[in-house]
Formats: C-alpha cells, structure tokens, sequence
C-alpha cells in the first residue's frame, strides 16, 4: 500500500514538474516570435519610408501627364509612345 502512494505522488510531482515546464517552454517561444514580428515591422516600416518619395514623385509626374494630355493631345500622346515602347 505505502508502494502505492509513493507511486501515486510520483505520478503527481512528475506531471506537475512537465505541466510547469511546458508552460515556460511556451513563454519562450511566444518571446521569441515577438521578437521576430518587432523586427519584420521595423523592416516593413524602413520599405515604407524609402517607397514613400518614390509613390510621391510617381504621382507627380502622372499628374502633370495627365495636365499634358489636357494642353497637348498630340504632346502626350507622343509622350505616353515614348514611355510605353523606347524605355524598356
């Protein structure tokens, strides 16, 4: 019967001792994938920030096509054949 019991809390201590370790195991990991998701958004936010001037010039020269095609037709048709088959 003492056999038993000492079986019984055996069981008990080496299940508890699993249950705890697994939990900071989990905690580990779940720092070091913030880790990883901190270090993606600082590289997203640095990609951001070198395609924003780039995004601004773009809409810029696509706006003064745009006044082009208003003024001169024919100037900005010419333009959008130049952009289109010489500047490959």
């Amino acid at each position: 019967m003492k056999y038993l019991v000492f079986l019984f809390w055996l069981c008990i201590a080496i299940t508890t001792f699993y249950l705890l370790n697994k939990g900071k195991r989990k905690n580990d990991m779940i720092k070091v994938q913030r880790v990883k998701i901190d270090s993606l958004q600082k590289a997203v936010d640095s990609l951001h920030a070198e395609n924003y001037p780039c995004q601004i010039e773009l809409s810029r020269y696509q706006r003064a096509y745009e006044i082009l095609l208003e003024r001169n037709p024919d100037a900005a048709s010419e333009y959008g054949d130049i952009i289109s088959n010489e500047t490959e």
